[in-house]
């Protein structure tokens, strides 16, 4: 199974539309997962065109922090998400505090809270920061921002690919749209 990663589209705020490349790395996935901070419904309807999508609401979502969009109420949005692909269990949240951030009590309280228990991979957004790193069991993967990574304006953004093999084995790849 492939699934492609994107977060933080922050869209019209960023820009009008997704950037063309989104739909070239994403063609041929199964299903797409939205980390949050979409602001805008109709983001999801175009992602839809692609593949199945679910969605974590991210504070900007909400019309929290000074952000003038709410997204309106959508079956794909959920506070989080869990999906079990290959015996893997996948979560999908827009923001949890990481051991990195924080400690590893914390960590697992929030999966606890969150999903049920430890999840295999976290699929994270928030911080327009992509990357992929192993906390214990966890693979956790921030694809960054489709349209403001690190927060700046006219560099392109990054989405990212989670492939599930047969059996379990997978790979996460992290691709810069520019």
């Amino acid at each position: 199974m492939r699934i492609g990663l994107i977060s933080d589209t922050h869209i019209p705020e960023a820009c009008e539309h997704l950037p063309l490349r989104v739909f070239e790395v994403f063609h041929g996935v199964d299903l797409v997962m939205h980390a949050g901070d979409v602001y805008v419904n109709r983001v999801l309807d175009e992602l839809a065109e692609i593949a199945p999508v679910i969605a974590a609401l991210g504070n900007g979502d909400e019309g929290l922090d000074g952000h003038q969009f709410k997204l309106a109420p959508d079956q794909r949005v959920s506070t989080a998400h869990l999906i079990e692909v290959e015996k893997l269990r996948i979560g999908l949240a827009h923001a949890l505090p990481t051991p990195d951030e924080t400690s590893e009590r914390v960590f697992m309280n929030a999966m606890q809270a969150h999903f049920g228990g430890p999840v295999d991979v976290l699929v994270l957004g928030h911080s327009h920061l992509e990357g992929v790193v192993r906390f214990g069991s966890t693979l956790v993967v921030n694809p960054g921002s489709a349209t403001l990574p690190r927060n700046l304006v006219g560099v392109p953004g990054t989405v990212g690919i989670l492939e599930i093999a047969p059996g379990g084995h997978l790979s996460v790849e992290i691709i810069k749209l520019g």
